[in-house]
């Protein structure tokens, strides 16, 4: 895995685990992936070192420090800042083709319904997907409009990402 891919991936599991929608023996696996491509920081080693049973116990402080580390953006768990990162980290994979619009509605409708304000659009297309013959639009156009949405929501991230590092 390249080491950028690995940085993403890394980043987007730490915001997932901060929602609760993977577990901490998932970030232990994401974080030796990270370690074979070449990431590295004291407290990612100890991580990618924990076992099943620790994992529990010692994700939740240890996996901070390391994305400290290496300079990737922690969220508390539950806070808005993971969910929109979460959103954010979906719509890139609807995008790149690695979800299906549908699932993307899904998932977003799933892990957020109607409460976050960023990705409210893709909670309403979920819902308009599942009126089936009594939808506003044809499978056709909703595809279209999650599309559009995550490429708004990977765009705007990234414009994000410029004015971050120009500062």
């Amino acid at each position: 895995m390249p080491l950028d891919q690995a940085t993403r991936t890394l980043q987007d599991t730490a915001a997932l685990w901060s929602i609760g929608a993977v577990s901490p023996q998932a970030v232990v696996r994401c974080a030796c992936d990270a370690l074979i491509a070449g990431l590295d920081s004291p407290s990612l080693r100890i991580l990618a070192g924990l076992t099943r049973a620790e994992a529990d116990y010692h994700v939740p402080d240890i996996l901070p420090a390391a994305l400290a580390e290496l300079g990737l953006d922690s969220y508390p768990r539950d806070s808005r800042g993971g969910q929109e990162a979460v959103a954010r980290a979906l719509a890139a994979q609807a995008v790149s083709g690695s979800l299906t619009p549908r699932e993307l509605a899904a998932a977003i409708h799933q892990h957020f319904g109607h409460s976050l304000p960023l990705a409210m659009r893709l909670a309403a297309l979920d819902d308009e997907y599942d009126l089936g013959a009594y939808a506003t639009m044809t499978r056709e156009q909703i595809d279209q409009e999650v599309i559009a949405e995550a490429r708004r929501l990977t765009y705007e991230q990234a414009d994000q990402r410029t004015v971050h590092n120009d500062h």
